[in-house]
């Protein structure tokens, strides 16, 4: 079985998956001291993940005989690198205690392997849409993929929490701002989607001005009484720029299939939408859409891991690389 640890931002995760993908715990601890400040303070995140990790590995080795634990996995990078270090040093610690060989991995390719846990097979393309990090990817195997497009500017889920924060709304602001635009009508306002670019790139840096050039021509009064139809209008221009680059890319597969990861892929509207589409379409449950452990593990499947002691100088590297 295969003990992960995952850390990249403020979410602090463990799991234990078994080398056929069968879940046996998947434990996240959420970091709700960050609300107050409408987005994550790095120098937090990381002094909670040094008070959490080790309750939460416990929590998730409950029921699991260490001696059945044959590989540990980490996520490696990309996150703030200050939570990274705690999740790789505890990984190489348990790693080295027991002499196991470490898996570290990518995180952004747990996003892609989430969907490998539910018999959702290459090759398929893949929409990852989170807070940090929003791309379109070809998936031919279990080891990588091939980026098509990526964001220019902002990620989905960052469009969603600046939208919410611009509307008064709590943090996260996703979930927020989606709960709100159910009871508005999305046709209300006209927001940029950005459909005339070319290519497969995504920017929403000109969706959120958008935005806050309207509240500011609304007035408070106007924007109070038209909030849920903002909302709705918001989240219909971030779910539409995101399917429009989805299906050019899907025009060009032989066979095209769809899978989704990343904390956006629980958003209701982006899930009927994907649904409509004619394809094949895989979308991960919301435990293992956000941030988890379980992904982690789910790639180290696939990643040639480092025997002891090879892995103790292991360092995490803070933006996108190869692992």
């Amino acid at each position: 079985m295969i003990l992960a640890i995952e850390t990249s931002c403020d979410d602090t995760c463990a799991a234990v998956v078994t080398r056929t993908g069968e879940i046996r715990s998947n434990v996240v601890s959420s970091q709700g001291v960050h609300s107050r400040f409408g987005g994550v303070v790095p120098e937090w995140a990381s002094r909670h993940h040094l008070e959490l990790v080790n309750p939460v590995v416990d929590q998730a080795m409950e029921g699991v005989d260490w001696e059945e634990i044959e590989l540990v996995a980490v996520t490696q990078g990309p996150g703030l690198v200050g939570a990274l270090l705690v999740g790789v040093a505890t990984a190489k610690g348990l790693a080295a205690a027991r002499r196991l060989p470490l898996a570290a991995v990518n995180h952004l390719q747990g996003h892609v392997a989430a969907n490998f846990l539910g018999g959702f097979e290459p090759p398929f393309v893949c929409l990852v849409a989170s807070g940090g990090h929003t791309f379109l990817a070809r998936v031919e195997d279990h080891v990588g993929y091939e980026t098509l497009g990526q964001t220019l500017d902002d990620a989905a889920g960052e469009a969603f929490d600046k939208g919410a924060r611009l509307l008064g709304l709590g943090y996260p602001g996703g979930p927020a701002l989606s709960k709100l635009a159910a009871s508005g009508d999305s046709t209300a306002f006209k927001f940029p989607i950005a459909a005339k670019v070319a290519g497969l790139d995504f920017s929403f840096a000109g969706l959120k001005t958008a935005l806050l050039y309207k509240v500011r021509d609304l007035g408070e009064a106007e924007t109070e009484r038209l909030k849920a139809d903002l909302a709705a209008s918001y989240e219909h221009a971030i779910v539409e720029a995101l399917m429009l680059r989805v299906e050019r890319a899907l025009e060009a597969e032989h066979e095209p299939r769809l899978a989704i990861g990343g904390g956006v892929a629980a958003n209701r509207l982006l899930r009927e939408r994907a649904q409509s589409l004619g394809v094949p379409v895989h979308v991960p449950p919301h435990a293992l859409c956000t941030d988890n452990a379980a992904m982690i593990a789910s790639a180290a499947r696939h990643v040639e891991p480092t025997p002891y002691p090879h892995y103790l100088a292991l360092d995490a590297y803070a933006t996108k690389r190869a692992a």
